[in-house]
């Protein structure tokens, strides 16, 4: 996985009754574009470092369609 400041980080929910999250990354920690990544979640503005798993997922900025 890789990503660059700007991108949009789409979380799956994996329980039954918890949504899709969308985060955008405010800075990437490490090397090329690798995790871990600083996120700050769309829904409450909250910032939390992540390595995202297999459940997520980056969309490019500037790419439409993000419901899709």
């Amino acid at each position: 996985m890789e990503a660059t400041v700007g991108d949009k980080l789409l979380v799956h929910g994996r329980v039954v009754g918890r949504h899709d999250r969308t985060a955008e990354i405010v800075e990437v920690l490490g090397e090329h574009g690798h995790p871990p990544y600083r996120v700050r979640f769309d829904d409450d503005g909250h910032e939390a470092v992540m390595s995202p798993g297999p459940d997520a997922v980056v969309r490019p900025k500037g790419r439409s369609g993000e419901g899709a």
